[in-house]
C-alpha cells in the first residue's frame, strides 16, 4: 500500500531538511558548547561536549524531520547559531 501524497514532501524539502539537521544541527549544537565555555570552565564543558555534543546533534537531527518545512528549520537552527555564538563574535568574557 503506497504512502499517502499529503504526507510526502518535495525531493527539495527533503534536501532542506537533511542539510538542516546535518550542517545546521551541528552548527547549533557547536556554537551551543562555545556558550557554555563562557558560562563555565573550559575543561568542564570540553569533558562533558564529547558525550552531550552527539546527544544534541542526534535530538536536532530528529527535529529537522518532524518539520514541515525545511525554510523554517534552517531559519530556526540559524538564528539559534547566532544568538548562541553572540559572546564569542562580541568576544565577551
Amino acid at each position: 500500500m503506497p504512502a499517502n501524497k499529503k504526507y510526502l514532501s518535495t525531493p527539495f524539502q527533503r534536501f532542506l531538511k537533511i542539510t538542516a539537521g546535518f550542517i545546521g544541527g551541528y552548527a547549533v549544537m557547536l556554537s551551543f558548547h562555545i556558550l557554555m565555555t563562557f558560562l563555565f570552565h573550559k575543561s568542564d564543558v570540553i569533558m562533558t561536549a564529547a558525550f552531550t555534543g552527539y546527544i544534541l546533534w542526534a535530538v536536532l537531527m530528529v527535529l529537522a524531520f518532524l518539520a514541515k518545512n525545511g525554510w523554517k528549520v534552517w531559519a530556526i537552527y540559524v538564528l539559534l547559531t547566532l544568538i548562541f555564538s553572540l559572546p564569542y563574535i562580541l568576544k565577551l568574557g
